[in-house]
């Protein structure tokens, strides 16, 4: 699965309705609600904001809406296209200024889907990887050696007391071997702990 870490909005006007999509990194309900909030305050005066989200490294939350227009001529078509696009923790709107012209079912159908297919084509996607922030404590001995075989990881916190006690971030497929690397090099004195596992976009 892939996802996004910046907001992309395309426009295009079709019989004279305009089509605004909006595409969104989101992490959570409360992201996707507030995100939603947002953006009918931005479009105050638009006649629907219809919209699709997807969350879950494997997208298994998913929840799509037509907003009063008719009924599978909106949301599930934006939900197929992100779908289709391999895409979650990602929500799109499809905010739309009716023209006074009817599109008829299919003509919705194809406002909304290229709507959000015109936006894809504008993004840059990242692979999302199940990552852990993971807690060492050991003596100082071994702080050059541990620190150095560390070196290409993202360090989150530090803090010095009667042990060295350090965080790093990484991706969770790298922790045994590390574990079993770090337990080598401080000769099996270290304490190893996971404080938290989670998605990134990496």
């Amino acid at each position: 699965m892939k996802t996004i870490k910046e907001i992309y909005e395309t426009t295009q006007t079709i019989q004279k309705s305009e089509f605004i999509c909006t595409l969104l990194p989101v992490n959570s309900i409360d992201e996707v609600n507030n995100n939603l909030s947002n953006i009918r305050k931005k479009y105050y005066d638009a006649t629907h904001h219809c919209y699709a989200y997807i969350l879950g490294n494997l997208g298994e939350v998913i929840k799509f809406s037509d907003d009063g227009e008719p009924s599978q001529t909106a949301g599930v078509v934006i939900y197929d296209v992100l779908k289709k696009n391999e895409l979650t923790n990602v929500l799109a709107v499809v905010t739309r200024y009716f023209g006074g012209i009817k599109l008829g079912a299919g003509g919705l159908v194809r406002a909304y889907s290229s709507s959000v297919a015109n936006t894809l084509t504008t993004i840059k996607t990242y692979s999302l990887v199940d990552c852990l922030e993971m807690e060492i404590t050991f003596p100082y001995a071994f702080i050059n050696q541990v620190t150095k075989y560390l070196v290409n990881l993202k360090q989150v916190s530090k803090s010095f007391s009667t042990l060295v006690t350090l965080v790093y971030e990484l991706p969770k497929d790298l922790f045994n071997n590390i574990s079993k690397d770090l337990v080598s090099i401080t000769k099996n004195e270290i304490q190893i702990k996971i404080l938290r596992e989670y998605l990134k976009a990496l």
